[in-house]
């Protein structure tokens, strides 16, 4: 019977299933087990093609079905044959040798698992399920989520919007351009991610190939393996001990949480000008934002979002401070961490789903926005203090700095100071045009970099 999602524990697993569910065609036990019968079928391919392991020409053309039709009801077969063996790859070794009766091959069962341990299946299922679900998964996600951002930066890119630095007031800018400013910065950790090979190792116990040269030392193993890993879209890798070391994984998970950190920050400054007004949330009638007060929109996506970021770096943290590490040839340690990497990413990804749905609910407030900029008119102390440099004054900012300094002023008496002052008169009618709306010099073109 199926677990009802109200039963679950995690919520990836309950309340958040629709969001995650296709990551368990990367990351469920079912979906671990797939992945190394796969490895195990592709291994078995090899040398049941070679001259060298059987003499004669045999039909494998159908050997893939073992793992194209590997259902929920093939895996409950494998976990039954665990239950006896007590070592689930070793589970997975029997069930493709009972299958291979099924294909007329039975006679070959020798050569299921030859030469392997364990972990050379483990470490090339574990890169192909990564592998897969960040480029199937994760990275539409996140493209998704930029072009959706990117498309919002370019809509307000002319919609001028008083920027804060320290949380104060300070040099106008545009909601366009503060928006692009994630976008670009989105887009160079995806390019890293994009480029980054995943390795595999396939050296037996203890990265030796001890047991491969004793039975077929006129082999070139290194080469051998080489092109099998290759094959599966892997890098080799030629140095390990008996378990791959888990660098290049946790180069991934490094960029995934580089990526969420700009997300939480992205989320962290929307929520704030939504507190402020400078945007509004789209409502939706049969929604409530408060039991008791009825007036409230919540910024309850964005909240979401950060919240499920710093539960996915938590996880990506205890990957990287632990997969790099194991006791001399091997320990399990890894073991356990890496059946958590469908956590991490299914974290990763609800954030990004509720950013997209935070950011499509958001529309500029531009009588707001406005509003901001007539009443801080003391923001172009920066401009009219860098035209009196222009024309030589040496003590322009002390200048501006005494005109404004903790203090209220309007525009009028910033134009009222700059009739007073001896500088070009062409600079001067520009300084008494210029309004906080105005003032937003190439935000707007700045936008084209995304």
């Amino acid at each position: 019977m199926e677990l009802d999602n109200l039963l679950a524990i995690s919520p990836i697993d309950g309340r958040y299933r629709k969001q995650t569910q296709d990551i368990s065609e990367y990351f469920s036990e079912y979906a671990y087990i797939k992945y190394r019968i796969l490895v195990e079928i592709e291994w078995l391919k090899v040398l049941l093609k070679d001259k060298r392991f059987v003499n004669k020409d045999i039909c494998i053309d159908n050997l893939l079905d073992i793992y194209n039709k590997f259902d929920i009801i093939e895996a409950k077969k494998v976990k039954d044959i665990e239950a006896t063996t007590n070592h689930d790859v070793k589970a997975i070794e029997y069930y493709i040798r009972e299958k291979l009766d099924e294909y007329g091959l039975s006679k070959y069962k020798y050569l299921v698992h030859f030469g392997c341990t364990s972990e050379d299946v483990n470490n090339i299922a574990h890169a192909l399920m990564l592998k897969n679900c960040v480029e199937k998964i994760l990275l539409p996600n996140i493209k998704e989520l930029m072009e959706t951002v990117k498309n919002n930066a370019q809509k307000y890119k002319n919609i001028a919007m008083l920027a804060h630095t320290h949380g104060q007031a300070a040099t106008p800018t545009t909601v366009g351009k503060e928006l692009a400013v994630f976008v670009y910065r989105w887009n160079s950790v995806v390019n890293k991610l994009e480029n980054i090979e995943l390795k595999g190792k396939f050296s037996g116990a203890v990265g030796t190939y001890s047991a491969h040269m004793v039975a077929y030392p006129g082999i070139d193993w290194i080469e051998y393996t080489k092109n099998f890993v290759e094959s599966l879209g892997l890098e080799y890798n030629p140095l390990t001990t008996q378990i791959e070391n888990h660098d290049t994984m946790c180069e991934i998970f490094s960029y995934i949480k580089l990526f969420n950190n700009i997300t939480l920050d992205f989320n962290g400054d929307m929520w704030t000008y939504i507190s402020m007004g400078y945007f509004k949330q789209k409502t939706i009638g049969t929604e409530v934002g408060s039991s008791v007060m009825p007036h409230k929109v919540n910024p309850i996506n964005h909240e979401n979002s950060m919240a499920n970021i710093r539960v996915a770096n938590s996880i990506i943290d205890n990957f990287n401070n632990n997969l790099q590490i194991s006791r001399m040839q091997r320990d399990l340690s890894d073991s356990s961490n890496l059946r958590n990497v469908g956590v991490s990413i299914a974290h990763t990804l609800i954030s990004i789903k509720q950013s997209i749905v935070a950011i499509n609910k958001m529309e500029a407030n531009e009588e707001i926005l406005k509003c901001e900029l007539n009443n801080n008119p003391e923001v172009l102390a920066e401009a009219i203090q860098t035209v009196l440099r222009k024309n030589g004054y040496d003590n322009a900012y002390e200048l501006l700095k005494e005109l404004t300094r903790g203090k209220k002023v309007n525009l009028d008496s910033m134009r009222a100071f700059v009739k007073t002052l001896e500088i070009d008169e062409k600079d001067k009618e520009v300084l008494l045009n210029l309004t906080p709306e105005t003032y937003t010099g190439l935000a707007d073109k700045l936008v084209d970099f995304i």
